[in-house]
């Protein structure tokens, strides 16, 4: 209906001769004046009384005066013709404010957690400002909550289901990582290289573009511990609740936040070598994980306890290496060293307390033969009992 609307104002506004039924004959248009049957002139009518009366709530698809003809059929041709619906939501200042005003909210807490962060390290490295995922602290601390909620709901999701396989899912992601740690060892030994860093401390500013690529790299390496989270969800849609020890969760939490601020103040520099230990360790653990999904290739992995031995000695070599800078100053912050050594610490406790457990010896051969092999209980005695009793009784008889 407006669109017929407005395409008669269209017509009287361009001065055509309008036809009417009351007098058969071409009146002249509304810019000339209208006349009456008696040739006198009528009042030049308001244009915004022939207007249709529009609900505040409801907006047309279309403008006012349509432009062009409107759809053949269907909800767009409704929509041109009388308007949305009622059903239809109309977007509205004042459905917009929560949200805003929520945006707001989230935008003043980020500043003041990230206000506080930086009253608390001091100034940032200006050189990795505007990075994916450094200039605030939120994604960090959100993607870290959301790890340990999946841990905390998947066990409750998988408590009554059987275990999934994941195999195939298993193959390509620890394939995956396995080539990641390779590029970012290979890329930290040539950076390192080509800046001609010292083994024993190195600072922050010297080498240049070189240190641009080590930040580059340790950014990588930063980001490897957010995917590192799916190692946990794997144990817990496979049911390996075993595996899923406070040692673990420790110390996949406790990474990803830590090289946030590594990245954030020290982000090259003496902090290298920690990432390319842990990167040729990692070559080889995931190498191990994803070889050990393929039941034929099982047989082929003896070397497990080793891994373990392995990262106890990277652990202890970064604690040298980091304690070295501080013997030698070269320029390093000693605070990140110390809380670095004492972080290395931590986790040589928990490993070693790990290890003996997994890995103690064996019971004796003695214990074995001395341990029956079977449970099975007789009138109150062990059958080895009647066995034993039976040998006794023949023996006696042969005499």
């Amino acid at each position: 209906m407006r669109c017929w609307i407005s395409l008669w104002r269209s017509v009287a506004d361009s001065g055509l001769q309008i036809p009417t039924k009351a007098s058969g004959r071409h009146l002249p248009s509304q810019r000339a004046g209208r006349w009456n049957s008696t040739g006198r002139p009528l009042p030049r009518p308001d244009p915004a009384a022939h207007r249709l009366p529009v609900r505040p709530s409801a907006r047309c698809a279309l403008p006012r005066r349509c432009p062009g003809p409107c759809p053949p059929s269907g909800a767009g041709r409704r929509r041109c013709l009388i308007g949305p619906s009622r059903a239809e939501p109309v977007a509205t200042l004042d459905s917009a404010r929560p949200r805003s005003a929520a945006m707001e909210t989230l935008k003043a807490f980020d500043r003041e957690v990230n206000a506080f962060v930086d009253y608390m390290f001091g100034p940032r490295d200006a050189r990795v400002r505007g990075w994916f995922l450094l200039d605030s602290y939120l994604p960090t601390f959100f993607l870290t909550g959301a790890y340990l909620l999946c841990i905390w709901l998947g066990n409750k999701f998988m408590k009554n289901r059987p275990p999934f396989s994941l195999r195939p899912h298993l193959i390509v992601y620890n394939l995956g990582i396995t080539l990641l740690s390779f590029y970012m060892l290979i890329e930290l030994i040539l950076a390192t290289w080509e800046g001609g860093y010292n083994l024993q401390c190195q600072n922050l500013h010297s080498a240049g573009e070189a240190d641009i690529r080590v930040a580059k790299v340790l950014w990588w390496y930063y980001f490897s511990k957010v995917i590192e989270f799916m190692d946990t969800i794997f144990f817990v849609l496979r049911k390996k609740s075993s595996q899923i020890t406070f040692l673990h969760v420790y110390h996949h939490a406790t990474m990803f936040n830590i090289w946030w601020c590594v990245l954030n103040w020290i982000p090259c520099g003496q902090s290298f070598f920690g990432p390319t230990l842990n990167s040729f360790i990692h070559v080889l653990m995931y190498s191990y994980y994803g070889l050990s999904v393929i039941p034929s290739m099982r047989k082929y992995l003896w070397w497990k306890k080793y891994l373990t031995q392995a990262q106890l000695i990277q652990f202890l070599l970064t604690i040298v290496h980091t304690l070295s800078a501080a013997v030698k100053p070269c320029g390093f912050p000693l605070g990140c060293l110390m809380f670095q050594s004492s972080y290395m610490a931590t986790l040589v406790i928990l490993f070693i307390n790990f290890y003996i457990k997994t890995y103690r010896k064996a019971p004796s051969r003695t214990a074995v033969k001395e341990t029956p092999v079977t449970t099975e209980i007789k009138n109150g005695f062990h059958k080895d009992y009647f066995a034993a009793a039976n040998g006794l009784q023949n023996n006696k008889k042969a005499q």
